[in-house]
């Protein structure tokens, strides 16, 4: 009596799939549309062997959109889990968009541990596949029943794109749009954020006006920027150049040779030397003057002139170190 359940088994999956073969193409959609639209969850449908048969049986009046894929950790499909949140969301859209089913279009899944013997009769050797099986028979037939795959090679797609691949492969027929639900989480955030940004700046504003309205700042920032931008900064963010270089010899060249090519350091020296010139003759202009010791006055004008005096005997050697006709020179520097 052992052989008695396996028989019964067997006798009831050969009639179901009798009785399947026997369902018109309108009785096959009007029962996967009832189940697709019975709830929100039931989009795309969960096949197996022999659902993914009947679904994309022929003769077929419908549309099959059917995505194989292999959700389980042990074949570790990254690919299949980024994919298939996207694939509900276009399913489900395309359902609640069309509950009365004039698209003709049906959206199924089918994984491997529910379709082994699918993937081994079509000879899958990766997941995620979709492929899409046209009508066979009625106003929208093709030509060639063979089903259209989409191509995953640039990765995982978004909903949006696959929408658009379907819809070119459905002329003169319903497209409902993909419509993604409301981000909660992200509005809250987003208007927090927004909330607590006004009420720091409001609490700051009477700390941040003074130093908006602060002449030093401003003419700190003034200088800085035209230190950049006269020494080269510009023209080392366009061309790229390196910050330092071999001088063939095995140490280290800090000044390119010529006009039309410098270096990073090269750059940051020269911007330095300007500001240290700079501020020497602010220094002689504006701040000596007021000294009221004139011992004191005079020691500041010695020792900014000295610095004045060096450092442009400085920037004179790097000018003849990249043009070496040019014929001033200042001591020490000679």
């Amino acid at each position: 009596m052992r052989w008695l359940p396996a028989f019964l088994t067997a006798s009831l999956a050969f009639a179901s799939g009798s009785l399947a073969a026997k369902k018109t193409s309108e009785e096959r959609f009007n029962s996967f549309h009832a189940k697709s639209i019975a709830s929100s969850s039931a989009a795309p449908i969960k096949l197996s062997d022999a659902s993914y048969r009947e679904f994309t049986a022929q003769p077929r009046d419908y549309t099959a959109a059917v995505v194989l894929t292999a959700m389980d950790s042990r074949f570790n499909c990254q690919l299949c889990r980024e994919f298939q949140p996207e694939w509900d969301l276009l399913a489900r859209s395309w359902v609640k968009g069309d509950k009365s089913g004039s698209s003709r279009v049906l959206f199924g899944t089918l994984d491997f541990a529910d379709g082994r013997e699918i993937f081994m009769s079509l000879g899958l050797q990766t997941a995620p596949v979709l492929l899409l099986f046209p009508p066979t028979v009625g106003p929208h037939a093709v030509p060639n029943p063979e089903p259209l795959r989409y191509d995953f090679s640039n990765g995982p797609q978004i909903a949006e794109v696959v929408h658009s691949w379907i819809a070119r492969h459905l002329p003169d027929r319903p497209h409902p749009p993909v419509k993604r639900p409301i981000n909660w989480m992200r509005w809250i955030s987003t208007t927090i954020l927004a909330l607590g940004s006004l009420t720091a700046s409001y609490v700051a504003w009477p700390y941040i006006v003074p130093i908006i309205q602060s002449r030093n700042i401003w003419a700190a920032l003034t200088l800085i920027s035209i230190l950049l931008f006269t020494s080269g900064h510009m023209y080392n963010h366009i061309r790229k150049v390196p910050y330092v270089a071999s001088d063939g010899k095995g140490g280290i060249s800090y000044f390119a040779s010529g006009f039309q090519s410098q270096y990073g350091l090269e750059t940051q020296i020269v911007a330095a030397l300007y500001g240290l010139l700079s501020l020497a003759g602010i220094s002689l202009a504006i701040k000596v003057p007021r000294i009221s010791d004139s011992k004191t006055q005079g020691v500041a004008v010695l020792a900014w002139g000295g610095i004045f005096f060096v450092t442009y005997a400085f920037l004179l050697s790097v000018f003849r170190g990249k043009n070496p006709g040019y014929p001033f020179r200042l001591p020490p520097f000679v």
